[in-house]
């Protein structure tokens, strides 16, 4: 066999030599546990609820992150002052008042009611909506005449829309009435509720802020002296008094005001 059959030898393979250093996925592995172990140490220091601590570490990781910075969010109440305790008069209530009683002024004179309705202002948060005995009753009588209906609705008509309670006060003069059973006292509370179930039962006021009192021949506007007097003094008020903070409950109930 000659040489030129004689199998060639093999070529060995070039060793290809590793670069100096550590390989390329070793650096971003060791990145990303450094990454981990920076975020679990984190975790711990929250852990502690300190909200300087967590301040700091929030504000390090949006510097870390790039985000932009913003104020940190601060609760805080309002501070919460006690109320001064409101006189009995209070300039506010005076303000009211005067409003109120201007406003029924002007209304009273639009329905030209000036001859049957007389308006006054008694105190700081009262006025008084007077009218005479012979318009709403006959002598003697707590029945209410038909030609007072119209008055009565107009007077419920200037009440409804005020923030005012209603107080409906019955007076008769000092002549004795013949009946020995049903005197001036009993004429004076009659009046009065039969107002108060008019207002009532035609639906004009509610109940809960009515009341009906008599005061018969005990208050006077007058000294019963002559007839003209008398003619005075009998009349029905309606007293209209600003709500006041206070429940009614908690106010005290005299005998000058007992509510029927």
């Amino acid at each position: 066999m000659s040489e030129e059959t004689k199998e060639a030898p093999p070529k060995k393979e070039k060793k290809v030599a590793c670069p100096a250093g550590a390989p390329a996925w070793m650096v971003t592995y060791s990145d990303l546990v450094t990454l981990l172990l920076t975020f679990f140490v984190l975790l711990v220091s929250m852990a502690n609820m300190d909200p300087v601590k967590f301040l700091s570490a929030s504000k390090s990781m949006k510097d870390a992150f790039g985000m932009h910075e913003e104020s940190a969010k601060i609760e805080f109440s309002l501070p919460v002052f006690p109320s001064q305790p409101t006189a009995q008069f209070s300039p506010v209530q005076i303000q009211s008042t005067q409003k109120v009683y201007e406003k029924i002024k002007s209304q009273i004179d639009s329905l030209r009611l000036n001859k049957d309705i007389g308006l006054i202002k008694k105190d700081d948060d009262s006025i008084i909506l007077r009218i005479n005995d012979s318009v709403l009753f006959g002598p003697g009588q707590s029945n209410i005449v038909p030609k007072a209906i119209p008055i009565l609705r107009n007077i419920a008509e200037i009440i409804r829309p005020l923030p005012m309670d209603l107080r409906i006060e019955g007076h008769t003069d000092d002549i004795p009435i013949q009946d020995a059973q049903f005197g001036n006292w009993d004429l004076s509370v009659e009046r009065a509720v039969s107002v108060m179930r008019y207002f009532s039962q035609s639906d004009e006021l509610s109940l809960d802020r009515m009341s009906a009192v008599g005061y018969g021949k005990d208050r006077p506007l007058v000294i019963n002296k002559d007839q003209a007097s008398r003619a005075q003094n009998r009349r029905v008020d309606f007293v209209l008094k600003l709500k006041s903070n206070r429940s009614q409950a908690q106010s005290p109930i005299t005998n000058d005001t007992l509510p029927l």
